[in-house]
């Protein structure tokens, strides 16, 4: 198992390698890390390279991998990284499709796409039927907004997946944000913490996991509920909304939510994938993020100091957060390969240069549920 990084070296882990996708290939395989990214291809590029352990689990999993909602924020490099990471299985990736080109450029990168509603069963019955099954879909952004479409997306949806697929393994996403606010001094929740859901958002992410647990134990279909807590890519994520406020000079209020666990995403996506050689029967949770309560004070002072800027903080840290304990997952892929001095790097430099953004806040900050 690797060692656990040590929070707050500036350049931790650093390595210089030409901007281009085949030095990007060759960081992700050896450890080394890129100085920054210059463009969308180029980070993709890095977050679609397989490590040997990634490869290795997959090879021993048999059957090809279908991948629901596909087109969302993780769906298009975990399709990607899954593709490159077994060459000799077929990959397929289902949604709406709704981005024009998206559908276009996973085909490119050799995973074949199909157009679909989940929220409709004969169209989820006419899917083919694939022996591993990763579920993406979902609603969070504007739920406290439509209520009666993030139920059905969130709990709807999954029961009719859940019954379709029920001879496949299904490793599906969850959140972090069913569990309670815990002491930020107990190293976060784990898998075995009672929920303790707030707001529509969280309770119809419980009710997802449940739906899946129900038809698992019903079926007996092997599965994993991934609780992650919360993927960093360049384009949004904790890091990349606490380095545009900073930017701006908004205030940031410590108040609100004062820890954060975070992961790289790439990271995210391989043991997401990783995880269809460790399903349980019936299904079970897997926290999935970064094995440090990262203070929001200290990645706020960082960003600014990469950023050139002065820190605008106001308020007093809360003694609860959102947390979870990922060791049950390091216990079976080890620690993240991207350390966080790393990933604070990236994204100062990603911002500082304007570089695009999806425009997908988070919303960490929340602490009543209301997305």
């Amino acid at each position: 198992m690797k060692r656990p990084v040590k929070v707050g070296s500036h350049m931790q882990g650093t390595a210089q390698t030409q901007d281009n996708p085949a030095s990007m290939e060759r960081a992700a395989q050896t450890g080394a890390f890129p100085k920054s990214f210059d463009s969308v291809e180029q980070l993709d590029a890095f977050l679609s390279q397989p490590s040997p352990d990634l490869i290795d689990d997959l090879s021993s999993v048999d059957g090809d991998i279908l991948i629901l909602g596909v087109a969302g924020k993780m769906g298009p490099t975990l399709a990607r990284l899954a593709r490159n990471a077994a060459p000799d299985k077929r990959i397929v990736g289902v949604a709406r499709f709704s981005e024009a080109g998206q559908r276009d450029t996973l085909e490119q990168c050799g995973i074949e796409t199909i157009k679909a509603d989940l929220l409709d069963q004969e169209q989820v019955e006419a899917l083919p039927r694939m022996r591993n099954v990763i579920f993406m879909a979902g609603m969070k952004f504007g739920a406290s907004g439509n209520q009666p479409l993030t139920w059905a997306m969130n709990v709807h949806c999954p029961s009719i997946v859940a019954s379709v697929f029920r001879e496949s393994r299904i490793v599906a996403f969850s959140t972090g944000n069913i569990y309670p606010l815990v002491d930020v001094m107990q190293q976060g929740a784990l898998e075995k913490t009672p929920a303790g859901p707030r707001g529509e958002y969280a309770q119809s992410c419980l009710g997802r996991e449940r739906m899946f647990e129900y038809f698992s134990g019903r079926y007996q279909t092997p599965g994993r509920l991934i609780r992650l807590n919360y993927a960093i890519d360049l384009r949004y994520g904790v890091l990349f909304d606490l380095a545009s406020r900073v930017k701006q000079d908004i205030p940031i209020d410590l108040s609100l939510m004062g820890h954060v666990n975070v992961i790289w995403q790439g990271d995210a996506n391989a043991q997401t994938l990783r995880a269809l050689r460790h399903c349980t029967t019936p299904t079970s949770p897997l926290n999935i993020s970064g094995p440090e309560t990262l203070s929001v004070r200290w990645l706020v002072e960082e960003l600014s100091a990469r950023l050139g800027k002065k820190p605008n903080l106001v308020g007093d840290e809360s003694e609860t957060a959102w947390l979870t304990n990922s060791a049950q997952a390091a216990s079976l892929f080890g620690y993240p390969s991207v350390p966080v001095g790393v990933m604070l790097d990236w994204v100062a430099d990603w911002v500082a240069h304007d570089r695009p953004s999806l425009n997908k806040p988070t919303k960490f900050e929340v602490r009543d549920g209301d997305f």
